[in-house]
């Protein structure tokens, strides 16, 4: 417990006091945002804006994961070091995406197909490793289970386990595509995603802890959870949430910096990689449901628009729609965080109602 307490702690002033080094440095560069002439006219005045912010929150959180277990004597766990290479995986993607924004002074980054196969490599490899490495108790990382607050009977390696392998690699990658995209279209107001992901993540240091003191490995029984290193998972998230805190400070509005592709897509790995890792695939859905409306909002657009040649919001994704209605941004922000704390609350009540009924 020392452990996800340090974690928090250091993460969040390595962010807090290195962003404004990152900021001084992009600035010096010249490593501002490039702003879409056909987004919200509002936004024109973020032009220059540093971005590229997430490098700091990646940087952050494995510094605070490592002096976390060299405080407390402890050894890293391969569910902790999955999930961080999970998340420097994508935000790697995104750190290409951004670069190439920047230095050709355009919107587009990487070409969809190429931000698509980078993502897909990085989530193969972590799947597939993810199903590696039994501790002393025969557990792996990951289940090919479908899981839900714990894994469910329906297993993707009904048909041997080959056809599980490759059937996980796939849900895996679906889930860390659908995850960093979201929290990528989330994106796009000062402070929404960092603050959104920031209650993510703490849902996740309480749900990991819970199934640590839950653990079967400490207390068999029909309520316990099967999952192989809680604790240390507990000690990620708390390492993800104090980073984004951190980051907040300087990213809320105005912001003073972005974060960009780099802190989206590696937010939406590592909280992908903890809901693989914790066994909660689907409760995810649920905790980041501002995430998922968000998406589904520009899945709507495109949809409409395609079919019928009218659109549905006055622009997508979800949050742009009510820039153009006349909400102010700070409203806007405010609003979707009620919203994502109301999901998170109905994501952790349902996981904790799932213990009771089963107790």
């Amino acid at each position: 417990m020392k452990a996800v307490l340090i974690a928090a702690v250091v993460s969040l002033v390595v962010a807090l006091l290195g962003t404004p080094m990152l900021i001084k440095v992009l600035v010096r560069q010249g490593y501002g945002q490039f702003i879409r002439d056909d987004g919200p006219t509002s936004h024109h005045t973020k032009r220059g804006t540093p971005t590229m912010g997430g490098a700091v929150i990646i940087l952050a959180a494995v510094l605070a994961y490592a002096v976390a277990h060299l405080a407390t004597w402890s050894l890293p766990t391969a569910s902790g070091l999955l999930v961080l290479f999970l998340m420097g995986g994508m935000g790697l993607v995104g750190f290409a995406d951004d670069y190439i924004k920047i230095s050709k002074q355009r919107s587009l980054g990487l070409r969809s197909h190429e931000k698509l196969i980078g993502q897909t490599l990085v989530g193969v490899i972590f799947a597939i490793l993810a199903l590696q490495f039994p501790n002393d108790s025969l557990r792996t990382p990951a289940s090919t289970h479908i899981s839900f607050v714990r894994d469910t009977p329906l297993d993707l390696a009904f048909a041997g386990p080959m056809v599980g392998i490759v059937l996980f690699v796939l849900w895996a990658n679906l889930m860390i595509a659908g995850t960093s995209n979201g929290v990528n279209l989330t994106d796009g107001l000062d402070g929404l995603a960092t603050g959104a992901s920031v209650m993510v993540f703490a849902a996740y240091v309480l749900i990991s802890i819970w199934q640590f003191n839950q653990n079967c490995q400490i207390e068999p029984g029909l309520k316990c959870y099967d999952v192989r290193d809680p604790l240390d998972l507990a000690v990620v998230a708390a390492a993800g949430m104090g980073a984004c805190f951190g980051f907040l400070w300087w990213n809320g509005s105005p912001a003073k910096i972005f974060m960009g592709d780099t802190g989206s897509l590696a937010l939406g790995g590592a909280l992908a990689g903890l809901a693989i890792t914790t066994r909660t695939e689907l409760l995810i859905v649920i905790l980041g449901g501002l995430f998922v409306t968000i998406t589904l909002s520009v899945i709507i657009q495109v949809a409409s628009f395609k079919s019928t040649g009218k659109r549905v919001f006055r622009m997508a994704p979800l949050q742009h729609h009510f820039e153009l209605l006349g909400w102010q941004e700070v409203t806007i922000v405010i609003r979707f965080w009620i919203i994502a704390g109301l999901f998170v609350a109905l994501g952790l009540a349902l996981f904790y109602a799932e213990w009771v009924v089963r107790a």
